[in-house]
């Protein structure tokens, strides 16, 4: 009998994307998806380190399948991803009894450690410095894949980060900027296409810098031509032309790095949708400057103006943290001012949370109090929220381009889809249609979260009917 597995994932896209990528691999060497824990003989956490709570999380888990492993022989836990790759070592100290624990950069050993943690006196820990280049491992999309659905896929086109951002633990743990040959790219998302992918998201810490690199490289080579190729417009512009591709989406960009061209790649290329996230962080100048972003306040409003401008029908959301250390009432009120004046149609918002290791962990002097900061925080919900409902209620009595998620997670009876501007939908229609179709709905009523609709009419069925199985999360 085969063994089987379960991934369980924490964190960002990249991680979902590299979770995909262990379980390709942990079937390609013959174990296949556990229906639940109790069945499971191996089990896979895929960390991340962004939230303060990310250390007792795992290690809560960790605790809990100490004794899920001395239930059964042969069992094993492997511990991989962003907190791995933080704490190294101490992982395999506090818990002596997982098997294997890996960094970011070993995605592409997942199997073969596995296999070789059986022969390994207490855990097997494995860490590579920087992204193995030679054969394109570091890239997750290079790898075999277990993918969620058979309609939509993740592509990476860039690993690491260059910025210094002082909350942000990512270029510790990812490393610096790589990007992704040009050519592979688009090969990738020929072949999903064919696969009957429609929908495809690509994927990096900072996408809008994609193809720097390669651009340095070609110079250093004697190459001096004033512009050289791939900048991440073209990249756009060439997937979105790719036969069988109806919605392209990517995540995420910086603003010191957003330029008018992917604007115009984003209104000239049909199949790219009109959603933009665009990661605010703070509008205070000065706390943009403690957290090294690279903008201020008014620049980052100009390009949205810009964006806007360029894009008909643009969604935009954000991600603001609340809170940096320093931060007094008029930098607060400065947030609250430019997302006031953003008018988003979604905002992520954060409550500061030191990651050890990062610059801004060590302004323990300048740190907010806890009270103070949660006051902050409903201020700034009582702005972005209203926005995003009036968003919401514009919306109404619209047609929508929907692609069939399948049933609500609330109301078996009810279908979700996304529409272009990645808004969820609820609606009923008059008969059930397959996840990976695309309909149009009406839109009758608005949420701060959400849009209910009624179902006007059918578009067209998703290029394959064989579904690719569910990994498990």
């Amino acid at each position: 009998m085969s063994r089987s597995y379960i991934v369980r994932t924490f964190g960002c896209q990249m991680n979902e994307h590299d979770s995909e990528r262990i379980a390709g691999l942990l079937e390609d060497d013959g174990l296949t998806p556990a229906e639940s824990e109790s069945a499971a003989d191996v089990i896979v956490l895929n960390t991340c380190c962004i939230r303060e709570s990310a250390d007792s999380k795992l290690y809560g888990n960790l605790g809990h399948l100490k004794t899920w492993k001395a239930k059964r022989d042969g069992r094993q836990v492997v511990v991989s991803g962003c907190l791995a790759q933080k704490d190294r070592d101490l992982i395999a100290e506090r818990a002596g009894h997982v098997d294997v624990v890996m960094g970011t950069h070993n995605v592409h050993r997942a199997a073969e450690l596995l296999r070789d943690s059986t022969d390994s006196e207490g855990p097997l820990v494995e860490f590579l410095e920087a992204a193995v280049i030679d054969d394109h491992a570091m890239f997750p999309s290079a790898l075999p894949a277990r993918r969620v659905t058979s309609y939509n896929a993740w592509v990476t086109i860039q690993i690491g980060c260059d910025n210094s951002c002082a909350f942000c633990i990512v270029p510790a743990v990812r490393g610096r900027e790589i990007s992704r040959p040009f050519s592979e790219i688009l090969d990738e998302v020929a072949r999903l296409a064919e696969q009957g992918v429609t929908e495809v998201t690509l994927l990096g810490q900072n996408v809008n810098s994609y193809g720097r690199d390669i651009q340095v490289m070609a110079r250093q080579g004697g190459d001096n031509s004033a512009r050289l190729r791939p900048l991440f417009a073209d990249l756009l512009r060439e997937v979105g032309a790719i036969e069988g591709i109806r919605r392209v989406r990517f995540t995420s960009p910086h603003p010191k790095d957003m330029r008018p061209e992917t604007f115009a790649a984003m209104a000239d290329t049909p199949a790219i949708c009109e959603h933009l996230h665009y990661p605010l962080q703070a509008g205070s100048d000065r706390v943009l400057a403690l957290m090294h972003r690279g903008y201020t306040g008014e620049r980052y409003l100009q390009r949205l103006t810009e964006a806007r401008q360029a894009v008909p029908d643009l969604a935009v959301s954000t991600d603001i943290i609340v809170g940096f250390p320093g931060e007094t009432e008029a930098d607060f009120e400065g947030t609250l001012e430019v997302a006031a004046e953003a008018e988003y149609d979604y905002a992520y918002t954060f409550m500061f949370s030191p990651r050890p290791g990062t610059e801004a962990a060590a302004m323990e002097g300048d740190f907010i109090s806890p009270e103070v900061v949660a006051d902050r925080f409903e201020r700034l919900r009582q702005v972005v929220e209203p926005d995003a409902l009036r968003k919401h209620e514009a919306r109404v009595g619209r047609l929508e381009e929907v692609l069939i998620e399948g049933p609500s997670k609330r109301d078996p009876g009810v279908i979700s889809g996304r529409t272009r501007q990645n808004k969820l939908v609820h609606f009923e229609a008059p008969r059930p249609l397959r996840t990976g179709s695309y309909a149009v709905v009406r839109v009758t009523r608005a949420a701060p979260h959400f849009l209910t609709g009624e179902f006007h009419e059918f578009i067209c069925e998703p290029a394959h009917k064989v579904r690719i199985p569910v990994a498990a999360h």
